[in-house]
């Protein structure tokens, strides 16, 4: 996991009693822009995920009560899948509250909280918190390889937003 973020790297830690992990990671964009690449599927399919896999929004529909469901396609490989689904609970200019399934893994659900804070002279941070059921369910996301697709999927976004402005 990461523990020395820069400016453009995300910090990723677990919390020694709860089931859950957090993600920081500060962007030179406004809040705004960062929940509007958050809610918005096209801008969203544009920077979702590790480098190889693109991204396809099955359905969004980002307001407070709604859902959404996307696909990460292996590039090299379009057979390759990975499936994933969820609600939105809360949608706010700073914050967003929904749940998060791996579809191959229904029964491990993550309940995600993402805060927005704007730091002044168009940059923001990103703080991210999801927790699961377990300790073990944590450690396995952890496990996954999920930090290459945040890196990386943060990276992409750096220059989504870059050209948003």
């Amino acid at each position: 996991m990461s523990t020395n973020p820069t400016r453009t790297e995300a910090t990723i830690e677990t919390d020694p009693n709860v089931p859950l992990f957090r993600i920081t990671r500060e962007f030179d964009a406004t809040a705004a822009q960062v929940i509007r690449a958050h809610t918005d599927p096209e801008l969203f399919a544009r920077w979702c995920g590790p480098d190889d896999l693109t991204t396809r929004v099955d359905h969004w529909d980002a307001r407070t009560g709604g859902s959404w469901a996307f696909t990460n396609v292996r590039t090299n490989n379009p057979a390759e899948e990975y499936s994933f689904h969820g609600s939105f609970h809360e949608v706010s200019e700073n914050r967003i509250v929904q749940t998060f399934t791996f579809d191959q893994l229904p029964d491990q659900v993550s309940l995600e909280t993402l805060t927005v804070t704007d730091l002044g002279n168009g940059r923001c941070r990103l703080a991210s918190q999801s927790l699961v059921d377990s300790f073990e369910a944590r450690d396995a996301w952890i496990a996954s390889g999920m930090e290459t697709g945040i890196q990386e999927g943060y990276r992409k976004l750096d220059a989504v937003l870059a050209n948003a402005q």
